[in-house]
């Protein structure tokens, strides 16, 4: 069992009206992007647009191709799995234990290389 699904077992999400397992929301197809996808397990109307925290799965040889969030500032957590975060005129390796802090209005993209990637991505103000 890889280090995401150890961290989906565990993950218990409290909010102040509802509580649940990460295991039990769903993987939702990324819209743009073949071959990511996304629990999203706090949203906007749990925190008051405040926050919002999203496990994202990243298939190998797949990737979130360059974009920005304007008005967010993105926190990245590797999970698991092998991949690179290409931020402006930097290159980061992401492996487990990578946390990376993306500016509001940074352009950057995501990939997997190796594995599959998972990582928590943390919006502030909520990204949805």
């Amino acid at each position: 069992m890889n280090e995401a699904n150890i961290l989906l077992q565990k993950t218990r999400i409290i909010c102040p009206d509802r509580e649940f397992n990460a295991c039990s929301q769903e993987w939702k197809a990324h819209p743009t992007f073949p071959g990511v996808w996304m629990k999203n397990l706090i949203v906007g109307k749990d925190t008051g647009g405040s926050l919002s925290c999203h496990l994202v799965r990243v298939e190998k040889n797949c990737s979130i191709g360059a974009h920005v969030h304007a008005g967010s500032v993105e926190l990245h957590e590797v999970v698991s799995g092998s991949g690179l975060c290409l931020m402006e005129d930097a290159e980061t390796k992401y492996i487990p234990g990578v946390v990376l802090v993306i500016p509001a209005g940074s352009q950057h993209e995501v990939r997997a290389v190796e594995s599959d990637l998972f990582m928590m991505a943390r919006f502030a103000p909520a990204l949805m």
